[in-house]
């Protein structure tokens, strides 16, 4: 095996590109690390530790570097992934878990070396804040997209109460949002080994990572401690968010459950940090939010700590305070389909459930939503059909919590001079998806960006039509191309597809987007009259020609 891959790369070295080829060893700040040169041309350094292990006092307790591993690592696994919320791994899965999980994952031509300096893509994997819902996505399919022209990273970051527990008073918050910035840190330092420039990195991301990367634009009031360049998000999750001492009711149950009530809270963590992980894993699941009967979908979560975050989201990018980069934000069709209830069939058991995942809708701002979202007069004649009602719910949901956010955030960066812009709305239709009733689901295009041979299923489900020789093939290709403009260029229409649509800058008059239909088609489109109105109910902001209501959410 070691002779064939010294063969593999001597045959690199003396390619007719004339470029010395990145060895599989390289030195980082932790240590010699040696990877894997695929026969693709694509290198992979898998499971690379970006912080120390969070374990014992560093239990609950922000990252701090790695120390100097001892020899050399062999980087040919990924690493294990962080614990989600209030799941126990199986016997047979639980190898593939653990309390020690800040492990990353490189992904480089074979052919570059510490001088290339080749645009970085640092991907944020999403799960709502409670699991790495997309763990192990493979760099390779992108890179080789790219035509060797990137440098990939994926991590794993600290989720539910491991990332994201908070006291009010004692606990460090945020720590999985902290997680996220030492791996930026890391690829910072270390990225030229691998053939990437530490001064062109583009953070991307979906769900809960599209997230990260809005708060990771607004920390510090704004403040541009130069760990990304530029971002794209893919369908950007806006939940209820709390202040750290609102939160403490989190960190009593918790501690309530596992035993841990103690005489101070010192003591109490003290207790936490000693207790078999499989104690707190067991008990970390979410709780109703005050007031509520019902857990909501995603519990933990980032908090307002007046140091990293002092206002909401809504509120940072309303008064400008959020780093000015190229940036693009869209959204599934229906991005709400695969969370709402099926059992909704009234318009009480509608409200309900919105109440349970934002408990501060009143009565009054339920009306409101309800006459918004409404359905046309022929959908009503056969309400309360069941379908009828989750239809309508999966559309508010979906709206509030993905779509909207989207729209509000490519136009608070022109709104404050910041003028490269860009939005999208992902409409391609996989048959089985319509089938199933769900349309075009929530980041369904993960399995586009990454290729559906490079991302790991059960963890993502592939649509059978991305496959190559099937109708969605195109859009896979289309897709990819407009994202590696942007990555290599800041801009998506630098290498874009030929034939497809110029992908024109969000405009705030029009409210522009570039639609992605079924086969790969593009074309450019304006949002709509009535989900302009409908976002402008949410968030208070009256877009030109458009009536805006009095209600928005927290975030």
């Amino acid at each position: 095996m070691v002779a064939g891959v010294f063969i593999t790369i001597g045959l690199v070295l003396l390619s007719p590109l004339g470029t010395w080829g990145l060895s599989p060893q390289v030195t980082l700040t932790n240590g010699d690390h040696v990877g894997t040169v695929l026969s693709c041309g694509v290198s992979q350094w898998l499971g690379i530790r970006y912080a120390a292990p969070p374990l014992g006092e560093l239990r609950f307790q922000p990252p701090v570097d790695p120390l100097p591993e001892n020899g050399t690592q062999y980087a040919y696994e990924h690493g294990p992934i962080c614990l989600p919320t209030g799941v126990l791994p199986s016997q047979q899965n639980k190898a593939n878990y653990s309390e020690d999980c800040l492990f990353l994952d490189v992904y480089a031509p074979s052919r570059a070396h510490s001088e290339s300096k080749l645009p970085v893509f640092v991907y944020i994997q999403g799960g709502g804040f409670n699991s790495n819902s997309h763990p192990r996505l493979n760099g390779t399919g992108l890179v080789k997209a790219s035509e060797m022209g990137v440098v990939v990273v994926t991590f794993n970051y600290r989720v539910g109460p491991w990332g994201f527990l908070v006291d009010g008073d004692t606990l460090t918050p945020n720590n999985g949002l902290r997680d996220q910035r030492q791996a930026l840190k890391w690829v910072k330092q270390n990225i030229a080994q691998f053939g990437g420039d530490p001064d062109h990195i583009v953070l991307g991301g979906a769900s809960a990572g599209a997230s990260s990367i809005a708060w990771h634009l607004t920390a510090y009031g704004g403040k541009d401690q130069g760990l990304f360049h530029a971002a794209v998000g893919e369908s950007a999750a806006w939940g209820h968010v709390l202040t750290a001492k609102q939160a403490r009711y989190q960190f009593n149950d918790l501690v309530v459950r596992v035993g841990c009530v103690r005489n101070s809270t010192q003591n109490t963590l003290n207790c936490l940090r000693k207790i078999p992980y499989e104690a707190i894993q067991m008990h970390g699941f979410g709780t109703p939010y005050p007031g509520q009967s019902l857990n909501p979908l995603f519990m933990w979560g980032p908090v307002i700590d007046y140091d990293m975050f002092s206002t909401p989201l809504i509120e940072s990018f309303k008064q400008g305070k959020f780093i000015k980069v190229p940036v693009i934000w869209g959204d599934d069709t229906n991005g709400g389909s695969i969370f709402t209830s099926p059992f909704t069939s009234t318009v009480a058991h509608s409200n309900r459930w919105m109440r349970t995942q934002y408990p501060f809708l009143t009565i009054r701002k339920l009306n409101l939503l309800n006459m918004a979202w409404k359905n046309s007069p022929k959908e009503q004649k056969r309400c309360p059909d069941r379908d009828c009602w989750r239809e309508q719910l999966s559309q508010v949901y979906g709206d509030m919590r993905y779509m909207c956010p989207s729209i509000y955030m490519s136009s608070a960066f022109p709104d404050h001079g910041s003028m490269d812009s860009w939005n999208y709305r992902w409409n391609v239709e996989d048959p089985d998806q319509i089938s199933a009733g769900v349309g075009v689901p929530h980041v369904t295009e993960i399995s586009a960006l990454f290729g559906p041979d490079f991302v790991s299923e059960p963890y993502i489900r592939v649509p059978r039509t991305y496959r190559e020789g099937e109708i969605n093939e195109n859009a896979v290709y289309v897709m990819q191309k407009y994202w590696i403009s942007f990555i290599k260029t800041f801009n998506p229409n630098t290498e874009r597809a030929e034939g497809t649509a110029r992908w024109e800058k969000f405009d705030r008059k029009k409210l522009s987007r570039l639609r992605f239909d079924t086969g790969g088609k593009t074309e450019m489109e304006f949002v709509g009259t009535q989900l302009a109105r409908r976002c402008a109910l949410l968030f208070n902001k009256v877009y030109p020609r458009q009536a805006g209501g009095r209600m928005m959410i927290e975030s």
